[in-house]
């Protein structure tokens, strides 16, 4: 029950454990080139161009960033906790000059200081993590999209906790770019950096005056891949990870059958459900309040008396596994429940169930 990576459906693993095959045999073409195709329907992004990548949600982050990043581009970053600081200081490696919007912990910047601050520069690009997995906090794309449209900037959802768990139209939201990992919400164990990509954003990275500073990230490399591969024709450039490219089409397919609309239903009550819980055994939440709340992951705070690390060790116990906590100024305060994917309500059933039967053991009554 951590943030990722989450339980894994069996015909994910199954397609995972297949034999590996080679990178341009036809069954692994078929099926990139499918993936490539579902990913449009998962992000509800028709007319943006998919990326399929061995590597991180970091990676994914850094490939948005090296490519529409120039030197001395001015960038805004919309900071909810650690996973915003990481990618200012990643901008700051490709030479932009980052202004950090920051919210105090559990609350989400003002939309109209947002503005203001789209207003007092010309800013190339604006990012934000939709669900900042340090924080449990949850931010509104939708004003934001329409803000990086009002003021013509390119916009980066950070959606490694949320995309396929929390609600994204990327399209109708004018989002240019919308990048996650595979081991979270999609499904999939470690190991692929996810996005799709506006053609805005494509169009602005075609006209860059400088070469991309990262190799390995450079579109140019990797998007006459991704069409060789949509069109059914063997292509290289960086060996892919075939068993969890065939793993990812496998998911992608079951998250479509389950249906968005009916998914992103069932994550908003399951966050619901267990947030109401912790409340009902008196923990408070790191969120301020349900409308930034997360429903791919809660971070309750340990209650007064009770000591992180005995709590842990009562349910290390429990075979349910929780996280510690990750934003520094709270890390001893707080724990990180992850309830994305496949979790069931009766998986959240033991996990309530579980610490309660920790506090107790640590002493505590509500």
């Amino acid at each position: 029950m951590i943030p990722g990576p989450i339980e894994f459906e069996p015909e994910v693993m199954t397609a995972v454990g297949m034999a590996t095959t080679s990178h341009v045999a036809p069954d692994f073409i078929e099926s990139f080139g499918r993936s490539l195709e579902l990913m449009r329907k998962v992000w509800l992004a028709p007319s943006g161009q998919p990326f399929i990548i061995a590597g991180t949600g970091t990676l994914a982050m850094d490939m948005a960033g090296s490519n529409l990043v120039e030197q001395g581009d001015s960038v805004l970053v919309l900071s909810t906790g650690y996973f915003g600081e990481r990618y200012a200081e990643l901008l700051g490696r490709y030479g932009a000059e980052v202004t950090v919007l920051r919210a105090p912990a559990g609350s989400v910047p003002d939309i109209h200081a947002v503005e203001d601050a789209l207003k007092s520069r010309r800013y190339t690009m604006m990012t934000f993590t939709h669900v900042d997995t340090s924080t449990a906090v949850r931010v509104d794309p939708e004003p934001l999209g329409a803000l990086g449209q009002k003021y013509g900037v390119i916009t980066v959802l950070d959606g490694v906790c949320s995309v396929a768990g929390e609600t994204i139209r990327q399209d109708e939201w004018h989002i240019d770019v919308v990048l996650t990992a595979s081991q979270k919400a999609v499904g999939v164990p470690p190991g692929l950096a996810l996005m799709v990509v506006s053609e805005r954003a494509m169009e602005k990275w075609r006209s860059r005056k400088t070469p991309v500073g990262n190799y390995y990230c450079d579109w140019q490399n990797w998007l006459p891949v991704m069409r060789a591969y949509e069109e059914r024709r063997p292509s290289y450039f960086g060996t892919p990870a075939v068993n969890l490219v065939c793993g990812l089409e496998a998911s992608l397919n079951l998250i479509l059958k389950e249906g968005m609309e009916a998914r992103f239903e069932r994550h908003r009550k399951a966050g619901q459900t267990f947030r109401l819980a912790m409340r009902e055994m008196g923990l408070g939440m790191i969120p301020v309040s349900e409308e930034v709340s997360a429903n791919t992951l809660s971070a309750p705070f340990y209650p007064e008396g009770v000591k992180g690390g005995d709590f842990m060790r009562e349910i290390a116990a429990s075979d349910v596994i929780l996280a510690g906590g990750l934003l520094p100024e709270l890390k001893d305060k707080y724990f990180r429940v992850g309830h994305m994917g496949s979790v069931t309500q009766g998986d959240l059933l033991t996990t309530v169930s579980a610490i309660s039967g920790a506090l107790a053991s640590c002493g505590y009554r509500k």
